[in-house]
C-alpha cells in the first residue's frame, strides 16, 4: 500500500471539476483543514477534490485502508478482484468535527459516497447500522468507555456516518487518543539536573514576595470602605431592598454566605501563627573577685608547672594578640592555685550564672517564674544529671506541665538554636512565655596539657551567660523591645573536615581537650557563605538581590570572560542597622569585617564585648545587643543581625526588629552588664607585634568557634 505524499500527478485546468462517472471519479466534502490518521484507523470524513489536478488510474491509494470504486458499477462494492479499479488520490481538507475514527479488518473494504438514490433498495427504509452504532458510540464515550473499545468493526458508508450532526459530535468525543507517556512513563530524574540550592533560593522568594502581597490584600477592603463612604440613606435603602425585601427567597443564601465567611476568619485568627516577642533579657556580670587580667592568667599558668617553657610563651603571644582585655572573668576553680576543677564546683559555677541572669530577668520585667511554660538551657561542655533545666526548674519551682530542653556540645551557636527551638514550640503553646538560657562552663573543661591546637580555649574562653523572655502573647506586643523575623540555620556536619575542626578528645597523655584546627577560618567561611547566600533574599533590598544573581550568571557563562568576573558581595549595610557578630576571636571578627565590608562603628559592639568580657560562647551575642542598648543606638524599627559560629561545623542567623526605641536613661538597666561603666567605652584595642618571639602562632591561634 502507497502511502500517502505530497507530490501531486498530472495538473488539469483549475475550472475542470471531477464528476461521479465511470471515467472520473470525484469525492466531494466540507472544509479546508488537512487531517492526522491514527495509526491502525481509517479517517471517515468527505474529501474535497483539489482543483487543477487529476486523478491518475495506475497506483492504488488508501486513506487506512484501499478505496476503490468501481468502473462498471458506480457507486456500488465489488467482490470480484478481477474487476477494474480506479484508484485516486485526493488533499484531504474537512474540519475536525465531522469525522469519527474506526477500526477496519484487513479483509473489509469501504463504500465510496452513495446518493440516497445509490443504496441497496432492500435498505432504504432501515435506519442505517453505522448510524445506530454512532449513537452508541456517543452513549458508550458519555460511559467513560475508550473509543476504540466502541466502535463497530462493522463496514460503514462515510456518507451515512457524516450524514448526521448526532454522529459527528460523537465522533469529535473520541477523535483523537491518549498520546503515550514518554520514556515508558517515566519522569525524568530532577535531582541529576536541578540544583537544589536554588531552588531553596527560590523559595524565599516566593516568601519575600509573599510579603508584598500581605501588604496588597487590604486594597480592595479599603476601596470598598472608601466608596460605601459616599453612600446616602436613601442609597442604604435602596441596597436593603434590592438585597433583602425583594429577594427574600435568596435570604437564606446570603445567611449561610455571611456564617461561612464568619467562621473562616474565625479559624484564620485561630490557626494563624503568632508573632514571637522578646520582652527582655539580661546579662550576668560576675564579681569583681572573679577578675581575671591578662597578667593574672600568665601568673597562674606559670604556676601550675604542668606547661613546657615554650607552650608558656605561646599562650602568652596568643593573650596578647587574641584582644581580650585586662577584665574578663573566670571561675573560683580555675584561678586558685592549685586549681581544683570537681563536679561540685562545676555546679556551683553554672548555678551562679543561669541563677544570677534568671534573678535579674524576672526582677525587671515583673514575670512569675510560675508564668514560665518552656524552659531552654543551651551548655555545650557541661552535661550533668540531673540536667541544668531541671536545675532551673528545681530552684524556681516551676510548674509540672513546663516544656524543657536542655541541649548540649552544639558550641557557641546554640544560643540561636535554643531561640529557633523555643519559636517552634512558641507556635504550637499559645499565650505563654518561654526562657531562653545560653551559658558555658569553664571549671570541668581546662585543660593542662602541652596539645597547642587544645590550649587556644584556655586562652579565649571566659566566664558568662545570659538569659532571654520570649513571649507569643498579644499582650506582650506593648512592652517588648524586639520581633524575632528570621533565623537561618546552616549545618556542614556531613564534611568530614568540618565535623572534626572543633572536636573534643584526648591527647596522648589522656588529658581532655577541645583541640581547634587550622583550618578553621576556611571551614568558617564556606559556612557563613551557605548561610548569607540563604539569608540575603529575604533581608536584602530588590536591587541587591539583582546584582548578586546578574554577577552569579555572568561567572558561569562559557565564554573566558565569565571567570574574570569577581563575584559580588551584597551590602548587608542595607539590610541591617546593627551587627551582632559571635566574639569568638579577634580573627574571625577581622575576615567578617573585611569580607562583609562592615565600618568600625558596626564592628563595635562586638570587638568591645571580646575585648571586655572575652569569648562567653553562645551568650556573646547577647553582650554584644546589651552593649548596643547602653549605648542608646536602638531605635524603633531598626533591624539588628545575630550570626554565631559552632562546633560541627555550623554557621546561624538570627534577624529581630526593634518594636520601640530603647532609652538607657529611661529604661531598668538591671541585667545590663554595661549600665555602670559603657561612659568608658569603646577603648581602643592594641595588638603588639609578636613577629619577633621564637616561635609563631598558628593561623587560627586568636579564633575560636
Amino acid at each position: 500500500m502507497i502511502t500517502r505524499s505530497k507530490e501531486w500527478h498530472t495538473k488539469v485546468p483549475a475550472t475542470e471539476k471531477p464528476t461521479l462517472d465511470e471515467s472520473k471519479p470525484s469525492i466531494a466534502g466540507r472544509g479546508s483543514r488537512r487531517g492526522r490518521e491514527a495509526p491502525g484507523l481509517s479517517l471517515l470524513r468527505p474529501y474535497r477534490a483539489v482543483p487543477g489536478f487529476a486523478f491518475p488510474r495506475s497506483s492504488p491509494v488508501a486513506f487506512g485502508r484501499s478505496i476503490r470504486q468501481p468502473t462498471n458499477q458506480p457507486g456500488g462494492l465489488v467482490s470480484d478482484s478481477s474487476s477494474p479499479w480506479v484508484p485516486i488520490r485526493v488533499r484531504p481538507a474537512v474540519h475536525r468535527s465531522s469525522y469519527i475514527k474506526l477500526p477496519i479488518r484487513p479483509s473489509q473494504g469501504l463504500n465510496p459516497i452513495q446518493s440516497q438514490s445509490q443504496r441497496v433498495p432492500n435498505q432504504s427504509n432501515q435506519r442505517p447500522r453505522e448510524l445506530r452504532d454512532a449513537h452508541e458510540t456517543r452513549a458508550s464515550v458519555a460511559s467513560g468507555f475508550s473509543a476504540h473499545d466502541l466502535c463497530a468493526p462493522q463496514p460503514a458508508t462515510i456518507g451515512n456516518l457524516c450524514s448526521s450532526p448526532s454522529a459527528r459530535r460523537a465522533a469529535a468525543m473520541a477523535e483523537t487518543p491518549p498520546a503515550p507517556a514518554r520514556g515508558g512513563g517515566v519522569l525524568p530524574d530532577f535531582l541529576q539536573s536541578v540544583k537544589l540550592k536554588y531552588v531553596k533560593l527560590g523559595y524565599h522568594y516566593l516568601i519575600t514576595h509573599g510579603a508584598y502581597l500581605a501588604a496588597l490584600a487590604p486594597l480592595p477592603g479599603l476601596l470598598l470602605a472608601s466608596h460605601l463612604s459616599t453612600f446616602t440613606m436613601a442609597d442604604l435603602t435602596t441596597l436593603w431592598d434590592t438585597l433583602i425585601i425583594s429577594q427574600q427567597h435568596n435570604l437564606g443564601s446570603l445567611i449561610a454566605c455571611t456564617t461561612l465567611l464568619v467562621s473562616l476568619c474565625t479559624a484564620y485568627i485561630l490557626t494563624r501563627p503568632r508573632p514571637v516577642y522578646l520582652v527582655d533579657f539580661a546579662c550576668y556580670k560576675p564579681a569583681e573577685e572573679r577578675k581575671c587580667s591578662r597578667a593574672r592568667f600568665m601568673s597562674c599558668t606559670e604556676s601550675l608547672g604542668t606547661f613546657t617553657p615554650e607552650n608558656v610563651d605561646f599562650q602568652r603571644r596568643t593573650v596578647l594578640r587574641s584582644g581580650l582585655g585586662d577584665e574578663t572573668y573566670l571561675p573560683e576553680a580555675v584561678l586558685n592555685v592549685p586549681p581544683n576543677p570537681s563536679m561540685a564546683n562545676a555546679r556551683k559555677e553554672a548555678e551562679m550564672v543561669m541563677f544570677g541572669a534568671l534573678d535579674d530577668l524576672f526582677a525587671k520585667t515583673g514575670v512569675k517564674p510560675k508564668d514560665i511554660g518552656i524552659l531552654v538551657v543551651n551548655c555545650s561542655l557541661f552535661n550533668p544529671t540531673p540536667s541544668l533545666s531541671a536545675m532551673v526548674v528545681n530552684h524556681y519551682k516551676l510548674r509540672g506541665n513546663i516544656v524543657s530542653y536542655n541541649l548540649g556540645g552544639m558550641g557557641c551557636s546554640a544560643g540561636v538554636i535554643a531561640v529557633d527551638l523555643a519559636r517552634d514550640l512558641l507556635k504550637v503553646r499559645r499565650n505563654t512565655y518561654a526562657v531562653v538560657i545560653s551559658m558555658e562552663n569553664i571549671t570541668l573543661n581546662w585543660y593542662f596539657g602541652n596539645d597547642r591546637s587544645k590550649l587556644l580555649p584556655n586562652c579565649l574562653f571566659r566566664m558568662g551567660g545570659a538569659a532571654v523572655l520570649l513571649s507569643n502573647r498579644g499582650s506582650a506586643r506593648r512592652r517588648a523591645k524586639y520581633q524575632l523575623v528570621h533565623t537561618v540555620r546552616t549545618h556542614r556536619g556531613a564534611d568530614d573536615k568540618a565535623f572534626r575542626c572543633v572536636y573534643q578528645e584526648q591527647d596522648e597523655d589522656g588529658k581532655t581537650g577541645v583541640s581547634l584546627s587550622k583550618d578553621l577560618m576556611h571551614i568558617a567561611g564556606d559556612a557563613l557563605k551557605t548561610n548569607i547566600t540563604t539569608l540575603g533574599p529575604l533581608v536584602l533590598p530588590l536591587s541587591e538581590q539583582l546584582l548578586f544573581f546578574l554577577t552569579l550568571a555572568a561567572r558561569r557563562v562559557p565564554w573566558a570572560w565569565g571567570k574574570r568576573v569577581r563575584p559580588y558581595i551584597p551590602d548587608f549595610k542595607l539590610a541591617f542597622e546593627h551587627f551582632c557578630i559571635h566574639a569568638g576571636g579577634r580573627a574571625v571578627l577581622d575576615e567578617l569585617e573585611k569580607n562583609l565590608k562592615l565600618t568600625e562603628a558596626q564592628m563595635e559592639p562586638s570587638r568591645m564585648t571580646l575585648h571586655r568580657f572575652g569569648n562567653t560562647s553562645s551568650s556573646s551575642l547577647w553582650y554584644e545587643l546589651a552593649y548596643a542598648e547602653a549605648k542608646g543606638r536602638i531605635r524603633k524599627g531598626d533591624r539588628t543581625w545575630q550570626i554565631a559560629f559552632g562546633s560541627g561545623f555550623k554557621c546561624n542567623s538570627a534577624v529581630w526588629r526593634a518594636l520601640r526605641t530603647v532609652n538607657p536613661a529611661r529604661e531598668n538597666m538591671v541585667g545590663n552588664p554595661w549600665a555602670d561603666e559603657i561612659h568608658r567605652f569603646p577603648v581602643p584595642v592594641i595588638i603588639p607585634d609578636t613577629a619577633s618571639s621564637s616561635s609563631a602562632a598558628p593561623p587560627s591561634s586568636s579564633s575560636s568557634s
